[in-house]
């Protein structure tokens, strides 16, 4: 059951049940709680930042009175999610972290706070990886979400409280945001958007559009919603992995429904600002897609996509892996070549590979039949 949807609209619907502030933003919360607490709701501004900064919901420590009070604990609650268990990993960077948290109804979801190092010598800042499905349909064959097949969509509220949760259990306060976790978002877009909203509300946790990225598979109908938004600061990414539709069919089935062609010519439609940068991320897997000629399709693929930078991830094999992780060598004559086509490149460095929390790492299969 779909516990934090949104409770207002236009339609001025009547909040039925306790409905998770966590998947809300302010102004539907102050709108909510007008139509169900009978006096007093105006301290509803009051209550939401500490709901979403700190996971607290306290009425009677705003004012609320003890005739108002069950009408507040009936309507509301904040859907924290206990802690399963926490796995670390030191790299160069820092400590890279994977937390496993148990939603309501006892299933497992996996987030991940990465240390991300500003040039050779720069500050470290942390950016949190959220997922935003148990499980995922799309069947990419390299990673261990995409066996499990999914499960069930992650609401706006569960996708809002990995955020808010590593931050009351464990004190994690990322700087950055990646839908790039368990699931592809654009499958969940509803929820997705309306995290997206809840996020960057100003009176709650206020991130702006610039730290938030959404990643997907090439979820055709998904970007063209996400488009239709006009968040024109966020960020987009998009997994390539594979530079032929017969590779690319083999690595990753939503090539089937939309090839590389059509999701070329998708991306190029895509508003973008001034300064809009696509990420194009690319798993880097020996003998499967990294010969010369691989990165000549890349550069041709990105040519018409404007701003691009290639996020080249060295494949991180699984329980059953397709082949074994690039050598650092391979790693650096494949950026060499992408280099010499005239694309700029980010490595992303293996972190979190020891505890099974790198990029394809997350979930596993057997989540499935529980």
């Amino acid at each position: 059951m779909n516990r934090d949807g949104p409770v207002v609209r236009s339609s001025g619907r009547p909040v039925v049940g306790s409905h998770d502030i966590l998947g809300l933003t302010s102004a539907e919360f102050s709108a909510a709680a007008a139509l169900v607490v009978p006096t007093g709701h105006g301290i509803a501004p009051r209550l939401y930042p500490a709901a979403l900064r700190d996971g607290a919901f306290d009425p009677s420590a705003f004012g609320a009175s003890p005739a108002n009070l069950p009408h507040w604990l009936g309507a509301f609650h904040v859907g924290l999610m206990p802690v399963a268990r926490m796995i670390e990993e030191e790299t160069p960077s820092g400590l890279t972290a994977k937390a496993v948290l148990t939603t309501a109804d006892g299933r497992e979801i996996e987030c991940v706070l990465i240390p991300m190092r500003r040039g050779e010598e720069g500050e470290v800042e942390h950016t949190l990886c959220v997922s935003s499905q148990v499980g995922c349909r799309m069947g990419c064959s390299f990673c261990e979400t995409g066996r499990m097949g999914l499960v069930r969509h992650l609401t706006a509220g569960e996708i809002v409280s990995q955020l808010v949760s590593v931050g009351v259990h464990l004190g994690w306060r990322p700087r950055n945001l990646v839908f790039m976790g368990m699931g592809e978002a654009l499958d969940n877009a509803d929820a997705v958007f309306q995290a997206i909203r809840v996020l960057t509300d100003q009176r709650g946790l206020h991130y702006s559009f610039e730290r938030l990225t959404v990643c997907t598979a090439g979820h055709a109908e998904g970007i063209r919603q996400l488009a239709a938004q006009g968040w024109k600061r966020l960020n987009l990414s998009v997994s390539l992995n594979a530079t032929t539709d017969q590779a690319r069919d083999r690595l990753m089935p939503v090539n089937r429904r939309t090839p590389l062609a059509d999701l070329q010519v998708l991306l190029a439609a895509y508003p973008q600002r001034r300064n809009f940068t696509l990420g194009v991320n690319y798993c880097l897997m020996p003998g499967l897609n990294d010969a010369r000629a691989d990165s000549q399709r890349i550069a041709a693929w990105c040519a018409p996509l404007g701003r691009v930078l290639v996020n080249l991830i060295p494949y991180n094999p699984g329980s059953l892996p397709l082949t074994r992780a690039p050598e650092e060598e391979e790693i650096e004559r494949f950026i060499s070549w992408l280099r010499e086509d005239g694309l700029p490149v980010r490595r992303r460095m293996t972190k979190g590979r020891s505890i099974m929390a790198a990029c394809g790492q997350l979930g596993k299969a057997r989540v499935r039949t529980i």
